[in-house]
């Protein structure tokens, strides 16, 4: 039986071609799809540094920074004082103790600040009166009669601001300025709402008599 002999040779040089043509299908798809690649040219600098010798003239005259001696200080402490010592140490209180309630509430005073329309049960009541003095002039004058006065009276019983509601003799030296100068010395019971004192307001007369 006779068989055919194959050379490879022949199949190679068939697919050659084909094989050539495919590679250059695929480098051309390669190239039109991948992105254009921009290469710059690498610039090199060089930089050069100059190394300037200082003549021995100008060293001498540099001098160097002179560093300074800090002083010692010995600390000696003693711990190991007698019992005996320890007695002679008095002991002197100069600040007394002192306590804060809480529960009292701060009092501050702004003159002329509280409410005129407060409601309160129980009014203030003076507890020291200092009487006014009589001017010269009004004296000699025989100026008499009353200034009426509207007082502001803190939970205190300090007195606050004060403002004239019936003038008698106005200006400096006049009668209204000495009712006024006097009630402010004045202290009061204060006004109480619902058992609390209460700054409030109170009007009253001043009278000025020759007796």
């Amino acid at each position: 039986m006779h068989r055919n002999a194959i050379d490879w040779k022949d199949i190679a040089d068939k697919y050659y071609d084909k094989a050539v043509s495919l590679a250059v299908l695929i480098l051309l798809f390669a190239f039109i799809v991948s992105p254009k690649i921009e290469v710059k040219p690498f610039e090199r600098t060089i930089k050069v540094t100059e190394a300037i010798d200082i003549p021995p003239e100008i060293k001498e005259k540099i001098k160097p920074p002179e560093e300074t001696i800090k002083p010692v200080i010995q600390i000696v402490v003693e711990d190991d004082l007698d019992s005996d010592e320890d007695e002679d140490i008095e002991i002197i209180d100069t600040i007394e103790k002192t306590s804060l309630d809480l529960s009292v509430d701060i009092i501050t005073k702004a003159l002329g600040t509280t409410s005129k329309f407060v409601v309160y049960e129980d009014p203030p009541v003076p507890i020291r009166q200092i009487p006014p003095v009589y001017p010269d002039f009004a004296r000699t004058a025989g100026i008499v009669g009353a200034v009426t006065l509207q007082v502001e009276v803190f939970v205190d019983g300090s007195v606050g601001a004060i403002d004239v509601v019936k003038s008698l003799m106005s200006g400096p030296g006049g009668l209204d300025e000495a009712a006024k100068k006097a009630v402010r010395q004045w202290e009061f019971s204060p006004a109480k709402s619902g058992g609390k004192p209460v700054a409030v307001w109170v009007i009253f007369d001043v009278n000025f008599r020759l007796d």
